[in-house]
């Protein structure tokens, strides 16, 4: 079973411990030097009042790194409109010397944030499909002309462009997320699955690559979850809930069977079963006592990971 990469998120501000944005650096360079592969960030405008540009985040750790890859997991692309998203990927893309992929989903979770944006709920999935057409069309081509439902444009020339086509990893568990991963998406990176779930998905996203006339084995697939690492497994269990039950306002035990905790052997043994479903990446939300320690926790969870794929 081959190990698969592990990111770990970058917060700008997190409740428990109050995040500054000099910690947020230093814990990017921490991230790189214990060897991490990727770098992960959230994305809200307004989620009960809290909120973090995935990509400002992420061109600031770019600034401070040089290796490791830089994700947003997830990017809220429905709030916005495609053609500035295609020139800030393209320049963070260009600033980062092309290690940046753009995860995104279509949230929803707090519709007053849909609202307070100017931006119907019930419309993010078609915005979404459109956005992800437009931002491809954009890095590629010049002169782009699009009739869409939600977005219009008339000959539209985007510079700088990114290295590459940006990679697009979809997020999400729902059918039409599936769809969307399938038909548009280079990745898919799940959450709240079980492994069986995940099977599922995986078949579900082949079958809608198939349709399209796209190749299932180029969509890398992956998982996230939040965790706790330590080798106290009820001292795990109260900070991981705190911090769920803090951001999400529900009952951890509405998360709990997907969500490992304990020791970096225990959660590596609870993610066995999705690497030998096919995820090729693993996001880490790692809550800790402080960011340093939740970089270290991420860091002996892929420990783990490779010294039970040796």
């Amino acid at each position: 079973m081959q190990a698969p990469s592990v990111s770990v998120m970058l917060k700008s501000w997190d409740i428990r411990t109050g995040t500054t944005g000099g910690m947020v650096l230093d814990a990017a360079r921490q991230a790189e030097a214990l060897g991490l592969d990727g770098l992960i960030a959230g994305d809200h405008v307004t989620f009960y009042g809290y909120g973090n540009d995935g990509l400002i985040t992420l061109t600031a750790a770019a600034a401070v790194t040089e290796r490791i890859e830089l994700k947003t997991a997830v990017y809220l692309l429905p709030l916005r409109h495609p053609v500035p998203v295609a020139l800030q990927v393209a320049q963070l893309d260009q600033l980062s010397m092309g290690r940046f992929v753009l995860g995104i989903g279509v949230g929803g979770e707090d519709p007053h944030e849909f609202w307070s944006s100017g931006v119907d709920p019930s419309t993010r999935g078609a915005r979404t499909n459109e956005a992800i057409e437009v931002l491809k069309r954009l890095w590629t081509e010049d002169g782009v002309t699009f009739a869409g439902r939600h977005f219009q444009l008339d000959d539209v020339t985007l510079y700088p462009k990114p290295f590459r086509p940006v990679p697009i990893f979809v997020g999400g568990r729902s059918d039409a997320a599936l769809r969307r991963a399938g038909r548009l998406g280079d990745g898919y990176t799940g959450i709240w699955l079980t492994p069986e779930r995940f099977r599922e998905a995986a078949q579900r996203i082949a079958e809608s690559a198939l349709a399209a006339g796209r190749d299932p084995g180029e969509i890398e697939l992956g998982m996230q979850y939040w965790t706790s690492v330590s080798d106290d497994r009820d001292e795990a269990r109260a900070l991981v809930s705190e911090g769920m039950e803090s951001t999400y306002r529900m009952p951890f035990e509405r998360f709990e069977r997907y969500t490992p905790f304990g020791a970096p052997g225990e959660i590596a043994e609870y993610l066995a079963p999705f690497i030998e479903a096919g995820a090729r990446h693993i996001n880490l939300v790692p809550v800790q006592d402080s960011p340093e320690a939740a970089m270290e926790a991420a860091a002996k969870v892929r420990e783990a990971l490779r010294a039970g794929s040796g």
